[in-house]
């Protein structure tokens, strides 16, 4: 098993990619990035899949509703 990696991670690959994602989409870029068995954490999360890892960042409202889709902002990853 790979080490965890940090959620912050995935939205910096999110804003670097300048498109919006669907669900469906995000989790194949996590995927293609970081592979399938990837886990992630974040400040106050931890083990979480690729799937569990965007339902977490939808609700803690880090992404950007967009046409087509959703974002996010370099101002929505927490700077610690």
């Amino acid at each position: 098993m790979t080490n965890p990696i940090h959620g912050h991670a995935v939205m910096q690959m999110m804003v670097e990619s300048r498109e919006p994602f669907t669900r469906a989409s995000l989790k194949s870029a996590i995927d293609d990035r970081f592979g399938p068995d990837a886990r992630f954490f974040t400040c106050s999360a931890g083990n979480m899949t690729a799937e569990a890892l965007i339902d977490f960042l939808a609700q803690k409202g880090k992404f950007i509703e967009r046409e087509g889709g959703f974002s996010t902002a370099p101002e929505k990853i927490c700077g610690h």
